[in-house]
């Protein structure tokens, strides 16, 4: 990207990092969606930002300004449209292809840590001052960690008002904002509207109290959602997952409490409905559904790349918008990739669920056949001895993880380095490169993981020609970057049902 010196509406000099003038000019002109949550474009004639594809006018050149964020175009004195709703669009996938530490922060400030520990406490997750970290955002994404999560409070204060019968007052904070005030400012700031007015025009809203949220996630297209939802009916462990009549649902251990979500894909997006304990959590609970799904990625830049390799092409080809399953919970998707090690899919269900049953915790609420959050580490490290139904070593290497992550001298979460992440692990008893790379497809959503041992990736491989020579699967593999996660998948895509890690 380039640095731009633009000017906001008030006259304020603001460094903002943006994409080629003429090319994003270009992509709103044609209303091109894939580029809904790349850059946001910001009318000065009317004060208004909107996503790529608004379906209004395209303004003339002199009067548009581009900005990487929302939280940017806000911060230069620009409300949002109403028409396009920019708030609502896919995040960017940048910030999931990327381990600098500006990537990481804004992943991090997606899953609400600003809210919950303050600029410090994400500045102390990075290992930066807060004063390096806000000079970091502010070149690369033109405003300040604050800002960036009020622009998140006010998405979460928009669904609230429209989906939720809760009061204004309730809303505002379970949204974040430290008080009544300052909500309402904040969503006249950005909305133009009051709080009131905006539930006005609402066609939907939830019983008063009730915790039940529905909301739509978009994605751009293609998205490969039989591909993404067969794969997780596949490992659903029970008494924490299940998938019936084509929906997803599974509990969430959230900061605040605990939740339910039911996903399922619908034309334009996935369907959502939570049920969450404390709606503080909305925010941290979208945030980690999206990372699941892998709904921020941009599949045309990888289907493009993919599908010209001699080898993948004609499988990319074949299966477009496939994506990599992330997960809800970093520390519950390691776990589960040791108890997956040599063992197959279905035997690797059955030892996690009786894992869950013994030391996961019951829902306050139970939701059929869903009844447990997945235990954390401490309920890991107390659990009986009976509850590990494994070989001793396995059973090693979780207690292993999870005395390290109860020590904080692991972390498995958005804001960490993949590269120190693997080498943390691989430090572990019983932890090698194979799963090390799979915790950090699965946990951190690295779109380069690779893992040139998984026999499932060999076995594919074979079948389509390749020698089954590991030097030899790396070095083919390097035509695969930055992607090799999304290649890791379409090889599983031509394995027999459950052949996959």
């Amino acid at each position: 990207m380039s640095e731009i010196r633009q000017t906001g509406r008030e006259g304020r000099a603001i460094m903002a990092p943006v994409e080629d003038f003429d090319f994003c000019y270009r992509a709103a002109s044609a209303k091109d969606a894939r580029f809904d949550g790349w850059f946001f474009t910001a009318v000065t004639s009317t004060g208004i930002y909107c996503r790529p594809s608004c379906p209004a006018m395209t303004p003339k050149r002199a009067n548009v300004r581009f900005y990487p964020t929302a939280a940017a175009a806000q911060a230069a004195g620009f409300r949002a449209c109403m028409r396009c709703r920019p708030d609502a669009s896919p995040g960017s996938p940048e910030w999931n292809q990327r381990a600098d530490v500006v990537a990481r922060a804004m992943r991090l400030i997606a899953d609400g840590v600003v809210d919950r520990d303050g600029v410090s406490g994400l500045a102390a997750r990075l290992d930066y001052s807060d004063r390096q970290l806000q000079r970091v955002l502010v070149a690369e994404v033109g405003t300040g960690a604050l800002a960036l999560a009020r622009a998140q409070r006010a998405q979460t204060a928009r669904l609230l008002i429209e989906t939720t019968g809760l009061s204004m007052a309730d809303v505002a904070f379970a949204a974040g904002f430290a008080s009544v005030r300052q909500f309402n400012d904040t969503v006249r700031a950005i909305f133009a509207k009051t709080p009131s007015a905006l539930r006005a025009g609402s066609r939907h809203r939830g019983t008063p109290g009730s915790g039940a949220i529905s909301l739509l996630l978009p994605h751009r297209k293609p998205y490969a959602a039989d591909a993404m939802f067969g794969f997780l009916a596949m490992r659903t462990v029970p008494g924490l997952e299940a998938f019936v009549d084509g929906t997803y649902v599974r509990s969430l251990r959230l900061p605040h409490g605990d939740g339910v979500v039911e996903l399922s894909p619908e034309e334009h997006g996935v369907r959502a409905n939570l049920s969450l304990e404390d709606l503080r959590d909305l925010s941290t609970a979208v945030s980690r559904c999206r990372r699941l799904l892998d709904l921020d990625a941009d599949p045309q830049a990888v289907d493009d790349a993919l599908s010209a390799d001699p080898v993948l092409g004609s499988i990319v080809r074949a299966g477009p918008g496939r994506r990599v399953p992330g997960a809800v919970d970093g520390f519950e998707i390691a776990v589960r990739v040791i108890i997956g090690q040599q063992v197959s899919v279905a035997g690797a269900r059955t030892v996690a669920a009786r894992l869950v049953a013994a030391a996961g915790s019951p829902l306050a609420t139970p939701h059929p056949p869903v009844t447990h959050t997945f235990p954390g580490p401490e309920a890991i490290l107390g659990a009986d001895s009976s509850a590990f139904a494994m070989p001793e070593a396995r059973r090693r290497a979780i207690l292993a993880l999870a005395a390290a992550v109860a020590a904080d001298e692991i972390r498995i979460d958005p804001g960490v380095d993949p590269v120190d992440l693997e080498a943390r692990l691989v430090a572990l008893p019983g932890i090698g490169p194979w799963t090390s790379a799979c915790i950090a497809m699965r946990a951190l959503g690295n779109p380069d993981a690779f893992l040139p041992t998984d026999l499932g990736v060999r076995h594919a491989l074979v079948r389509l020609g390749h020698p089954d020579d590991t030097a030899s699967i790396v070095r083919t593999a390097e035509h695969w970057r930055p992607w090799r996660a999304y290649a890791t998948t379409h090889l599983w895509s031509t394995l027999d049902k459950g052949a996959a890690a």
